[in-house]
């Protein structure tokens, strides 16, 4: 019930405001003598008592229980957060703060300047003055770094608080602790800088250092960052060889003598967790040692260990193995970041492998031009004594034999070049695949261009190529010589692309044949009429490797 003083002389006087909430029964409206606003939910008396200069309110118990109890409510709620929460002046005083934030400020902020409880910070601001943007009704967001003090750095959002005629009354702060995100990034941004030491050489460096050398400074570089960054003190690196499927070791600190010298390889049994994640390219954290059936002994008294693969651009490098006295030595924070820097130490060893490579292979890519310049001509050579020999049957055996003695020294002159180059190749650098060796492949291709391209990709793949620019000197060789597989054009410069296909399976029927196309008009259909006939591929140039493996091997068309 409202108690309102008699008027004295009944004269009459301004009328105050009174905000009526709820039902109010008669008997109680009859004795306000005021100017009444009347409101239905509690959200809409909250906003009106902001800046409405109410002298009272009314309202029945039921409605005033339940408003009271959400001011309760929301209290409660705003006390409790995770966040420090404070209410401010326009002058950034504080007039309310939460549990948390006076935990922060170490005293009672209320009354004093907020950054000013705060401990003076150190601010960041995409704003160039937040308190004016404030002002000016915008909510500003700020990074708090404190000397002094816990928690370290805070993120600050500031929002203005609004009365009904869009006056800023007030300001509202949040402030959430941000100091773990902020360690964690500069422990990302340490483990990328040291992937970029890890490889930074200069030109001078690189002419001057072998490849020992580099391999040492390498080693040394990978101890000081696994030490300073993840303080490791147990650990081993190994590489992986594609051509033996083992892991050499590169690298260990704290394993015991048979454990470094253990010959492991890419498998998911009998070779340890090391062998299991090189196998499957997964990491593996091992919480109890004694209890996994994959663990073999790597360092003395070691309870649990972490293994990740390192892995570049999706081809398995290596693999990166640590090794804790304590049981759930690691945590799924520690794979994290170890995930992460065995990116940068699996780019450092291919750039190395790269480095190594350019070198010690100077011979060997001079052998290399020298085989891609000669290649053409030397395939003209055969195919001209090819069609000679095609032309003159059994006429003359002294110029057959010469013919033939021709085209088996150019024959001999590529196989001797070849010789060469591996030879003058670093049998430290663990080559490519050569899905192919042993193959022998023609190509008729009328641009010379592509037959450059062709010997590239097929002999870097193991193939022996031979090219020919014209259908019939690809028909004189295949009548004298055995093919794993031909590579035709679709159009040939002097014969249909279906006519030379017929030709060719006449010839040898056996042999697998495949169309090439740079996606040009087919105006014959001969695609669609070889693959009635059974032909399974048709390559599109520039040829890619796995295509190209998989028409010579003529394996089965994926569905």
């Amino acid at each position: 019930m409202l108690d309102l003083e008699p008027d004295d002389g009944m004269k009459a006087a301004p009328r105050s405001r009174v905000l009526v909430f709820g039902p109010v029964p008669t008997t109680a409206q009859l004795l306000i003598d005021q100017e009444t606003v009347r409101l239905a939910d509690g959200n809409s008396v909250a906003d009106a008592l902001h800046g409405g200069n109410f002298v009272a309110v009314v309202a029945d118990p039921v409605s005033l229980s339940n408003l009271l109890d959400e001011s309760r409510r929301n209290a409660l709620i705003v006390s409790h957060a995770d966040r420090g929460v404070a209410f401010t002046t326009l002058d950034g005083k504080v007039e309310w703060a939460n549990p948390n934030l006076k935990t922060w400020c170490g005293a009672d902020p209320v009354g004093r300047p907020l950054l000013v409880a705060l401990g003076s910070p150190t601010v960041s601001s995409a704003t160039a003055d937040p308190m004016a943007a404030l002002a000016r009704g915008e909510s500003v967001s700020v990074r708090l770094h404190r000397t002094a003090g816990t928690p370290e750095y805070l993120d600050l959002a500031a929002h203005p608080v609004f009365a009904p005629d869009g006056r800023v009354v007030q300001f509202v702060a949040l402030c959430r602790d941000v100091t773990a995100e902020v360690e964690q990034q500069r422990k990302l941004d340490a483990l990328h800088q040291a992937g970029r030491e890890l490889v930074e050489l200069d030109a001078a460096t690189i002419a001057e250092v072998s490849i020992p050398e580099r391999v040492e400074s390498l080693k040394d570089n990978l101890r000081r960052l696994i030490h300073d960054l993840l303080h490791y003190d147990i650990i081993e690196l190994r590489l992986y060889d594609r051509r033996t499927n083992e892991l050499r070791p590169l690298l260990e600190e704290g394993m015991t003598a048979e454990a470094a010298h253990r010959r492991l390889e890419a498998l998911p049994e009998a070779n340890g967790i090391t062998g299991w994640v090189a196998h499957h390219r997964e990491s593996y954290l091992c919480a109890d040692a004694a209890a996994d059936p994959r663990y073999l002994t790597g360092a003395t008294g070691a309870r649990s260990s972490l293994t990740v693969p390192l892995v570049f651009s999706n081809e398995l490098v290596g693999t990166f193995n640590v090794e804790s006295p304590r049981l759930n030595g690691f945590s799924e924070e520690d794979l994290q970041f170890t995930e992460l820097f065995s990116k940068e130490i699996a780019a450092a060893l291919h750039t190395l492998d790269l480095l190594s490579a350019q070198q010690t292979s100077a011979a060997s890519h001079s052998v290399e031009l020298v085989s891609r310049e000669i290649a053409l001509p030397i395939d003209e050579v055969i195919a001209s004594a090819a069609v000679l020999l095609k032309q003159l049957g059994d006429r003359d055996d002294v110029i057959v034999n010469h013919l033939k003695k021709i085209v088996s020294n150019a024959r001999q002159v590529k196989t001797c070049v070849r010789r060469v180059g591996d030879q003058a190749a670093d049998v430290s650098v663990t080559p490519a695949p050569r899905p192919l060796t042993g193959k022998r492949v023609l190509v008729i291709e009328q641009d010379d261009r592509q037959r450059r391209e062709a010997h590239r990709v097929l002999e870097g793949l193991g193939a022996c190529a031979e090219t020919v620019g014209t259908a019939a000197e690809g028909l004189a060789l295949l009548a004298g010589v055995e093919y794993d597989a031909v590579l035709m054009e679709v159009r040939p410069v002097d014969l249909g692309g279906y006519d030379t296909f017929k030709s060719i399976r006449q010839t040898r029927p056996t042999v697998p044949v495949a169309m090439t196309t740079g996606f040009g008009y087919d105006a014959a259909h001969s695609i669609v009429k070889a693959r009635a006939d059974g032909m399974k591929y048709v390559l599109f140039k520039p040829y890619k490797p796995d295509q190209l493996v998989a028409a010579v091997l003529d394996l089965p068309k994926k569905s």
